[in-house]
């Protein structure tokens, strides 16, 4: 008899290569941004002075920093609707694995909305209960044409 995760595999290698869905929109606003600053202890004028970013910044207004835009992802993410909701059946917990390619494009600006976009590009059984998952995540910018941050995450299931 198959386990809760060789079930599930054979449902994620159905949609390998898909889009799974987009997510809802979250804004960044100056005040996620300041605490970002606080707590990587990054406060570079670009991010946490409107007056003298409007002043010497191309941008004209802060912006995240690219760090907070990629932990974004898993806030974002879980608004993503899933492409098989079977497949996490049995799942007692998602472990993040790491990351294989991460850009940022854009910059994101202080009050823009963004959202992920997430396409499922491969599926391993690493332990009988346990599968690891590789997902391309955009997320995209309200308005703009590139999107703030595209990342290759890696994350571990764990199955019951």
């Amino acid at each position: 008899m198959a386990s809760n995760a060789e079930a599930a595999l054979k449902l994620f290698e159905q949609n390998l290569g898909k889009e799974e869905g987009v997510g809802e929109w979250h804004t960044v606003d100056q005040k996620q941004i300041d605490l970002f600053a606080d707590a990587t202890l990054d406060h570079q004028f670009i991010h946490i002075d409107p007056e003298k970013s409007a002043e010497l910044s191309p941008y004209k207004v802060t912006i995240a920093h690219g760090f907070l835009t990629l932990s974004l992802v898993v806030h974002l993410g879980k608004t993503v609707p899933s492409a098989d909701p079977k497949a996490y059946e049995g799942v007692v917990m998602g472990v993040n694995y790491g990351l294989d390619k991460v850009r940022f494009p854009s910059p994101v600006k202080v009050n823009s909305r963004v959202r992920a976009r997430r396409e499922l590009l491969a599926a391993e059984l690493k332990a009988p209960n346990t599968i690891q998952i590789k997902q391309r995540v955009t997320v995209e910018i309200e308005g703009e044409s590139k999107p703030g941050c595209v990342a290759e995450t890696l994350s571990r299931l764990i199955y019951a």
